[in-house]
């Protein structure tokens, strides 16, 4: 029987969170895109003195406005996000007339985790703590071990899937059971 004076919040993925994950898989497009480019030419015998080892390309530069109406995103925040982003070495950015951003690494090598945390901050915490410091007395001692649980299940799923992962749509074999699963499409 549920308490009408106790509320407990859903897991909350924020928008800040959805509208990085949004653009970033522009720029990590736009970056296989340039790749498939590259790898085109080469074919054609015009890698240039680079050389087929190690080629790859961070993509043309796209901008925030530009992102921002193909993902339909307001387009102040998502500035604002990028900014987060930037700072957390997830992209780089490019001033001028052909200016933007592009992923400072391959998507494969950016998790959903670390974007998470680039924009909204910790996986999970418990009244600003993280789940580990927490500590209760009496009936609820074991508590802590259950939202260091819910951490983990967070990691593993986040840290575990990359924006490449996710652009191709090759998602990890743990991330598909528990999608398959018809209950996890089911509110509660």
């Amino acid at each position: 029987m549920a308490c009408p004076w106790v509320t407990i919040d859903p897991m909350d993925i924020s928008a800040r969170t959805d509208y990085a994950i949004r653009a970033l898989l522009m720029l990590a497009q736009e970056a296989q895109e340039a790749q498939e480019a590259q790898e085109a030419q080469g074919a054609l015998g015009a890698l240039g003195s680079r050389g087929a080892q190690g080629a790859r390309s961070e993509g043309v530069p796209v901008s925030a406005e530009t992102l921002a109406h193909r993902q339909i995103l307001p387009r102040k925040f998502l500035e604002a996000i990028l900014g987060d982003l930037r700072r957390a070495g997830i992209v780089v950015s490019q001033r001028g007339p052909t200016g933007g951003y592009t992923l400072s690494r391959p998507a494969a090598q950016i998790s959903l985790g670390d974007i998470f945390r680039a924009v909204d901050g910790p996986l999970a915490e418990v009244r600003g703590l993280r789940p580990h410091e927490t500590s209760y007395d009496g009936v609820a001692e074991h508590l802590p071990v259950v939202w260091v649980a819910v951490r983990a299940s967070l990691r593993r799923v986040l840290d575990g899937t990359s924006l490449e992962q996710l652009l191709t749509g090759e998602l990890p074999a743990d991330v598909r059971r528990l999608a398959k699963d018809p209950e996890a499409w089911q509110n509660r």
